[in-house]
C-alpha cells in the first residue's frame, strides 16, 4: 500500500512494501490484504503527523478489503495540514476523501465551507462519545465533524520522584500543592516543573489549564480578549514562579526528562504518548484549583483530532462510509494498542483497556471537564502574538503588566 508523505512544503511518495505494513491485528499486509493496489481504485486521507496517523492506519485492512480500496495517507504537521486543507478547497474537484480538523479550525472551516454536512449524509455522534467532545463538531445545529482522537490538557508526572519527595497523587490536587512538590524537587538536585518553550503555540496552550484555574480566559464570550485582566495577571505570576522550578525543553526531552527522572511533571498531551501500568510517568486530570479549598473550574483544555470529509471530496458516499468506520466503537477500541484515545466511554472504562493503560482514567476525567480553545477564524494569529508577548514577560525582557497591556493592544487591533 503507498503512503504519500508530505514534509516541509514538499510530496515525498514513498512506496511502503506490503511485507512491512501491518494490520491492527499484528499481521502483515502480504498476509491479510487481497487488495491490488494497482487496479483498485485509491482514496487519499489528508491526517495529523503522529501517532494519530498511527491509530488511523492500523485499523485500515479491514475495510480496505470490504470495500476493494486502497487508503492513502498524507501524513502532515498541524500547520501544513491547515493550510493543505484551506488551499486544496478551492479546488473544484478536491485531492482528500478525509481528513483531520484541529477543533479551533471550526470557524473558519465552516465560514468558507471546507466541510460537507454529515447530518445531510446521515450520520449522527452516537451517546457512548463523552458529551462535551462533541460541542465544537457542530456548526448551525448540523453536525460538520467526528471527535476521533482525545488530546487534552493531563498533569503528566514522575511516579517516583513525587514518591520519593513524600507525596502521592492524592497530594497534586491545587495548583498550590502542584508548586510545592516542584520545588521540594528542585530542592532536591531535579528539575521541577518543565514546560515547552519551542513555539508561540505551545507557550500559549500549556499556559491555558493555570489561566482556567484562575478564572480567567483569553476571550469573552462575544471573542473579545481578555488579556490584560486581574485573572490573567495573577495566573502569569504563578506559572513565572512554577516554571522557575524547571526548565523549558522541546516535546520529546520533557517526555525523557520525566520519564527517568531529571524531572517531576510538567502539562501533557496524550497525543504525545499515554504511558502504560510499567511506566514510570503517569497521567492525573487537572482539578481547575489554585489551593485546595478554592473554586474549581473547567482547566483541561482540549487538543482533540476531529475527522471530516470535505465538500468537494470526490466520492463522498464511500468517504462518508469510511467516517463511520473509523468512528464505529469496536474499530476504536482496536486502535488503542497503536496509540489511539478514543472519546469514547466504551473504551476508556473497559476493564481490560484500564489494566494495562491505568492513565486512561484521567484522561476520560479530563475529556469530561475540558474547554475548547476559541473558536475564530484569527485564531493562529491570536496565539503568535499572544506567544511572543508571554515570551518576552517569560524571558524577563518585559513586566507581567507591560507584557499583557501590549498583548491586549495588539490583539484588539488584530480582532477590530
Amino acid at each position: 500500500m503507498s503512503r504519500i508523505l508530505k514534509r516541509a512544503g514538499a510530496v515525498l511518495l514513498v512506496m511502503i512494501m506490503t511485507v512491512c505494513s501491518v494490520s491492527c491485528a499484528g499481521q502483515k499486509k502480504s498476509d491479510s490484504l487481497s487488495v491490488d493496489p494497482d487496479t483498485a481504485p485509491h482514496m487519499t486521507l489528508a491526517l495529523r503527523s503522529g501517532i494519530y496517523v498511527d491509530a488511523i492506519e492500523s485499523c485500515l485492512i479491514p475495510f480496505e478489503e470490504e470495500n476493494r480500496v486502497i487508503c492513502d495517507i498524507v501524513e502532515l504537521g498541524e500547520e501544513e495540514l491547515h493550510g493543505g486543507l484551506v488551499a486544496d478547497s478551492e479546488n473544484k474537484n478536491g485531492t482528500y476523501d478525509l481528513c483531520m480538523v484541529d477543533g479551533s479550525w471550526m470557524a473558519e472551516f465552516t465560514s468558507k465551507g471546507i466541510l460537507m454536512n454529515l447530518s445531510d449524509a446521515g450520520y449522527e455522534l452516537d451517546d457512548d462519545i463523552i458529551g462535551a467532545t462533541k460541542t465544537i463538531c457542530y456548526h448551525d445545529g448540523a453536525l460538520y465533524l467526528a471527535p476521533y482522537y482525545g488530546n487534552v490538557t493531563v498533569l503528566l508526572y514522575n511516579k517516583r520522584v513525587v514518591d520519593k519527595l513524600g507525596f502521592t497523587e492524592d497530594d497534586l490536587k491545587s495548583l498550590d500543592s502542584i508548586k510545592t512538590v516542584c520545588d521540594k524537587a528542585k530542592e532536591s538536585g531535579n528539575f521541577g516543573f518543565m514546560y515547552r518553550g519551542d513555539s508561540n503555540n505551545n507557550y500559549v496552550v500549556d499556559f491555558l489549564p493555570i489561566l482556567a484555574s484562575y478564572g480567567g480566559w483569553v476571550v469573552d464570550e462575544n471573542n473579545k480578549p481578555t488579556v490584560d485582566t486581574p485573572e490573567f495577571k495573577e495566573a502569569m505570576a504563578f506559572y513565572l514562579e512554577l516554571i522557575s522550578s524547571g526548565k523549558d525543553e522541546s516535546r520529546d526531552n520533557l517526555i525523557i526528562a520525566i520519564a527517568n527522572g531529571a524531572a517531576a511533571m510538567a502539562i501533557g498531551w496524550p497525543g504525545w504518548y499515554t504511558p502504560t501500568a510499567r511506566s514510570s510517568s503517569d497521567y492525573i486530570a487537572l482539578t481547575g484549583k489554585v489551593s485546595d479549598d478554592a473554586t474549581a473550574y473547567n482547566a483541561n483544555v482540549y487538543g482533540i483530532w476531529t475527522i471530516g470529509v470535505p465538500e468537494n471530496a470526490q466520492n463522498k458516499e464511500l468517504s462518508v462510509k469510511l467516517l463511520k468506520y473509523l468512528m464505529d466503537s469496536e474499530v476504536q477500541k482496536s486502535t488503542i494498542e497503536a496509540g489511539g484515545v478514543p472519546c469514547r466511554y466504551s473504551s476508556l472504562q473497559d476493564a481490560e483497556v484500564l489494566k494495562d493503560n491505568p492513565p486512561f482514567a484521567a484522561v476520560l476525567e479530563a475529556l469530561e471537564n475540558g474547554v475548547y480553545r476559541p473558536v475564530m477564524e484569527e485564531w493562529p494569529d491570536f496565539y503568535t502574538i499572544l506567544g511572543e508577548e508571554m515570551g518576552t514577560i517569560i524571558e524577563g525582557k518585559k513586566s507581567i503588566d507591560e507584557g499583557l497591556s501590549d498583548a491586549q493592544d495588539r490583539l484588539d487591533k488584530l480582532l477590530n
